[in-house]
């Protein structure tokens, strides 16, 4: 069997966690935390990096610091995951979801100028597969209408746009360290914090709303309840197991891209019969292989070959079911303009096993049962 996913797991992991608890140091903020955050800032070139309990909490950090409040209007695309508005609508914003690029399946930056109204508060763009949002007109926007930008970065770690790291370029970036993630500690995740001016407050939200870290450097002599926040600080034990893939992170990413590279020359012929379309990176953009996707004639085409895959013990999925089509949606947020792209290429879309190991003869495999369901 050929599973989808396979958590990465590089060699140190276990000896990382046993240092951690002999060390008698297992919440957070102990020496992996700080690693993890020092490596994250240096692959970045972030102010400051701070380790968290997941994406999802990285993004409702963002959110605060953003100042999002009721009323507000956030835009983002509607294929994303539900973490992306939640973390905006908890804080009483409306969500204004905007059409996609068929080509990256990222917000069309074209569309965003023509949502903004008088309440809009911030532009969400979403890297989806790790391939940047066309973040040079996003932020050129932003700027334009004074509004906050916070990167959903979450599948975005070691991949870059005109050579700044995805999550480095706006106001915020959210990263996620979850087990489907090219680097991950089971549950996790980090903000990147680009401009020094909110480095404080972030610390101090993160840690429940404490000035706590700056007890711990001894800039005051007793911590107390300051700020609103939350308990966004990720275990000690988490941050070990995590360390022991970014410490090297060449080291999966070489590997994944590998696999990728491996999947796009041997399905290309497919392409070029028009059968099936693949991913695209746009000039300017340098991706991690965050995931191997094709895109199908249809949802009916797609389901086909997803049961056919199964017969040969394939594990493939479809992604995201766009935002703006469920329940809380539609309750929550607004589409802007025409779903054009949106739906239509989600029911296409079919995501092939891409993790770090996964052998060459396996995509090798994979892709000759793909070409055998066209035959």
């Amino acid at each position: 069997m050929i599973s989808f996913n396979v958590p990465p797991y590089v060699g140190n992991e276990q000896n990382y966690i046993k240092q951690a608890v002999e060390n008698h140091k297992i919440c957070g903020d102990g020496e992996f935390t700080k690693l993890c955050n020092s490596k994250l800032e240096e692959m970045t070139k972030t102010k400051k990096a701070l380790i968290t309990t997941s994406g999802t909490s990285a993004l409702e950090m963002a959110s605060i610091l953003a100042e999002i409040k009721e009323g507000d209007e956030v835009i983002m695309p509607s294929y994303t995951f539900v973490s992306t508005a939640n973390a905006f609508v908890l804080r009483g914003a409306r969500i204004v979801f905007v059409d996609i690029r068929p080509d990256t399946m990222n917000i069309d930056e074209n569309l965003i100028e023509g949502a903004i109204t008088p309440l809009t508060k911030a532009v969400v763009p979403v890297h989806y597969a790790g391939v940047s949002c066309e973040m040079d007109k996003i932020l050129s926007i932003a700027k334009a209408h004074n509004l906050k930008v916070i990167e959903d970065a979450a599948q975005g770690v070691n991949a870059y746009y005109k050579g700044k790291a995805l999550g480095s370029m706006g106001d915020f970036g959210c990263f996620s360290f979850h087990e489907t993630k090219n680097y991950s500690s089971g549950e996790g995740g980090a903000i990147l914090i680009n401009n020094e001016c909110d480095v404080e407050r972030a610390e101090i939200i993160r840690e429940k709303g404490t000035n706590r870290s700056k007890f711990f450097r001894g800039q005051v002599d007793k911590y107390t309840w300051v700020d609103v926040g939350s308990s966004y600080l990720q275990s000690e034990l988490n941050c070990a197991y995590l360390y022991a893939q970014i410490e090297n992170p060449d080291l999966i990413n070489d590997d994944r891209l590998n696999s990728w590279n491996t999947y796009y020359k041997l399905l290309k012929p497919l392409e070029d019969e028009g059968k099936l379309e693949l991913p695209v990176i746009p000039d300017g953009c340098v991706h991690n292989a965050h995931m191997f996707y094709i895109k199908l004639k249809d949802i009916d085409e797609r389901s086909a070959m997803i049961k056919h895959l199964r017969q040969y013990e394939i594990g493939s999925v479809f992604h995201y079911i766009p935002l703006h089509t469920s329940l809380a949606g539609q309750r929550f947020g607004r589409f802007f303009g025409d779903d054009v792209f949106t739906t239509r290429e989600s029911e296409r879309l079919l995501r092939l096993p891409l993790y770090y190991g996964l052998k060459e003869n396996q995509v090798e495999f994979i892709c000759e049962k793909v070409k055998e369901f066209f035959r």
